[in-house]
């Protein structure tokens, strides 16, 4: 008893003492497992749309999926799957909710239907043709067919389709239905769009009511800035006039930088050439041009160039040369480069030839029709059979089957180009010949060449290049500048005050949201993402920035294609804007052209008073009298002016041959005098003009509702956390 009695004094204490074994027991939990974050979110959650989470293992799958191949930056495809999937969870929740879906039966005519104007306009853009630019039938079916039949495992395994076909079909169905179901509320949305007659009387009021006017433009450059004094409440009234203009849907920062720029040095440049002159004698005496050139990053094309289609670097020596000689090292472009002279004779100016075609969409089918290509022109040069029976039965060009294959004269270009080259730089007449283009398998026989008089030669070249770029000293060394900027300069201030001493440009950002990835002059990349995640404070590694920090790190840029660093850039963090409405100060910078103009304007309101005259007016500023003929109200551009929706209204507010007190414009300040408001005539047919309304209307909604669907929907972007 009397131990409990003792429990009982003390019971704040045990209260105490079990809540924070609770708090260390859940933050024990929370840390051993690295996969789940505060109050049970998850730490790989990459977004979270009206309840829709999405895991970065799932992005991340479906990125390299569909971008494993991409040339591009990175960033933009992820953005676009990105919204793909913000899209996806908006439509599918809206949809259900009104009781909008896709049935299977739909979706399998959306894909594979006979009537190609029911085909999803997915399937219609990515399975075309070549030859025709039509809907390629023949695909959709053999597609259809095997997923139909359950054969994609098998054709898999025997290597015919790729691994991952049967997740690529799946995420195309997701994107056919979703694209789908938009159009299905697209087109609900758009059936309630209707003009009524008041308005539409109105519009057409508005565009009959005509007027002409003489006036006179006083550009706003007339007054140096120097005349203009700026002051504080002077930015202050013109925000609180276009202050919805500047609301934002999230935190946007700006960032000053100065970019180092690397160049390759003198010695860059020295040392390339010496390689390039280094590999001439090699390239002389080589027995395999292609392998040569291969292996030294050249070219070499099958083509004759005539001396016009050469670069003027070599057009006047290379008809000079001997066959198997080698000029340069020279430089075309921002490249060191040696040619070599492989052959020279007279091309002619067009062929006639004809072909028998065998299509070919795979490897399998490439191997196919090799085999009967070969087979074909085996037959002709025995003499069993002839070219033109063999075309009219093998041939799959539909164009020219029933012709014996012929294709008649054609000039150069006209023809896919290994087809081309075939013909006009290979082809001797009764030599068949076979060539492989995206069509499938030729065999052709040229059977004419037609001459120019001039009968110029042109000439086949192979070159050896390098360019003329950095080198890694060279970039080591621009490093080491941006370093030490950085490390000497730790606040924007001194970084500013620095870059006025060495006479250095420092670039500031616009405002930049948490998920850009290119800022101004800096290209999208990775230096650049890096740059935007610090500003905004998203790696948990690196402290938090804070206005005026310059960045503890200084980023590298690479061009898209270039394997050296062509930019360092030390950053520093300028200003930081809230969400929703900012103050006036937050948008100094970018009113400020606007705020001057708007002083200007009163400056030369001043001067025109006393004038009583247009010419008058356009004597005094050195411009000219103008004329605007049948504007009407519901126009805003006048001819040599441009947008100016203010005078155009204000033109129909004053009277006949009287002078407009000065209107201050988008491009200056007006004075006009209106010579002629014609009677506006009887309104015209009003169900017309709804009509033209209600589709101008319409139009809109595919390109105006889906941001409007994202900018109400509940999300959370957690994309910044992971790159």
């Amino acid at each position: 008893m009397a131990l409990i009695s003792k429990i009982r004094r003390q019971k704040w204490l045990l209260v105490g003492s079990m809540t924070v074994a609770l708090f260390l027991f859940i933050a024990m939990l929370m840390f051993d497992n690295p996969n789940q974050s505060l109050f049970g979110g998850s730490a790989t959650t990459i977004g979270d749309i009206e309840g829709r989470k999405l895991d970065y293992k799932e992005f991340s799958v479906t990125y390299d999926m569909l971008y494993r191949n991409s040339t591009g930056d990175g960033f933009s495809d992820r953005t676009f799957l990105w919204n793909f999937f913000v899209d996806e969870a908006i439509i599918q929740k809206e949809a259900a909710a009104i009781g909008l879906g896709v049935s299977k039966a739909e979706l399998l005519d959306l894909q594979f239907g006979a009537d190609n104007s029911r085909l999803s306009p997915i399937i219609a853009s990515r399975y075309v043709n070549s030859n025709t630019q039509q809907v390629d039938r023949q695909q959709l079916d053999q597609l259809k067919n095997i997923i139909t039949t359950n054969q994609i495992d098998q054709l898999i395994k025997n290597g015919q389709l790729v691994p991952d076909f049967k997740y690529r079909w799946a995420h195309q169905e997701k994107e056919i239905i979703n694209d789908r179901l938009q159009t299905k509320i697209f087109n609900m949305v758009s059936k309630g769009m209707y003009t009524p007659g008041w308005m539409a009387e109105m519009i057409s009021s508005d565009q009959n009511l005509l007027i002409d006017f003489n006036y006179v433009q006083v550009p706003f450059d007339e007054i140096e800035n120097s005349e203009v004094t700026l002051e504080d409440a002077d930015y202050k009234a013109y925000f609180e006039e276009n202050k919805n203009q500047f609301i934002m849907d999230e935190e946007t920062r700006k960032l000053e930088y100065i970019i180092f720029n690397v160049v390759p040095t003198p010695e860059d440049s020295a040392a390339i050439k010496d390689n390039i002159t280094h590999l001439i004698d090699d390239f002389k005496t080589t027995k395999n041009d292609s392998l040569f050139v291969e292996n030294n990053y050249g070219s070499l094309d099958a083509v004759y160039f005539k001396k016009e289609t050469l670069s003027t670097a070599i057009a006047d020596t290379i008809f000079q040369m001997a066959k198997g000689s080698v000029y340069g090292p020279y430089i075309d472009g921002s490249a060191y480069k040696a040619v070599k002279l492989l052959d020279k004779k007279v091309i002619p100016d067009s062929v006639k030839a004809r072909h028998i075609l065998r299509k070919a969409n795979d490897q399998t089918t490439l191997v196919a029709a090799m085999k009967t290509i070969d087979s074909l022109k085996n037959l002709i040069e025995t003499g069993v059979a002839t070219f033109d029976s063999l075309a009219a039965n093998f041939s799959q060009d539909p164009s020219n089957a029933n012709k014996g294959g012929d294709l008649g004269f054609f000039g150069q270009g006209r023809m896919v180009k290994e087809f081309n080259d075939a013909c006009f730089f290979n082809s001797v007449p009764g030599k068949l010949q076979s060539v492989v283009s995206k069509f499938g398998v030729h065999l052709i026989d040229v059977t004419d060449r037609k001459f120019g008089d001039k009968r110029e030669e042109s000439v086949k070249v192979a070159y050896i290049s390098q360019e003329i770029v950095p080198s890694q000293s060279t970039q080591d060394n621009v490093r080491e500048m941006a370093l030490q900027m950085q490390e000497t300069h730790p606040t924007i201030e001194d970084l500013r005050k620095a870059a006025t001493e060495k006479g250095i440009d420092i670039e500031t950002s616009p405002w930049l949201k948490k998920n850009d990835y290119a800022s101004g002059s800096l290209s999208a990349g990775q230096g650049a993402r890096e740059m935007i995640r610090w500003a905004f404070g998203v790696d948990p590694n690196v402290k938090v920035p804070k206005t005026g920090d310059v960045s503890p790190q200084v980023y590298s840029l690479q061009n898209q294609g270039q394997f050296f660093i062509s930019k360092f850039v030390v950053a520093a963090l300028q200003s930081i804007r809230p969400a929703g409405m900012p103050t006036y100060k937050d948008v100094k910078d970018e009113i400020e052209p606007l705020v001057i103009n708007r002083k200007k304007g009163d400056i030369i309101k001043q001067r025109l008073q006393g004038k009583t005259d247009l010419t008058t007016i356009a004597n005094t500023f050195s411009t000219k009298v103008d004329t605007a003929t049948n504007i009407s109200f519901a126009s805003a551009f006048l001819p040599n002016a441009g947008n100016e929706p203010k005078v155009v209204a204000y033109a129909f507010k004053v009277d006949l041959n009287q002078l407009s007190e000065p209107i201050v414009g988008n491009a200056g300040v007006f004075v006009i005098l209106p010579t002629n408001k014609p009677i506006a005539p009887a309104s015209p047919n009003i169900v017309q003009v709804r009509l033209t309304s209600q589709q101008s209307t319409r139009g809109l909604i595919r390109s105006r509702l889906m941001p409007a669907m994202r900018k109400k929907a509940d999300i959370s972007d957690n994309r910044s956390r992971f790159f």
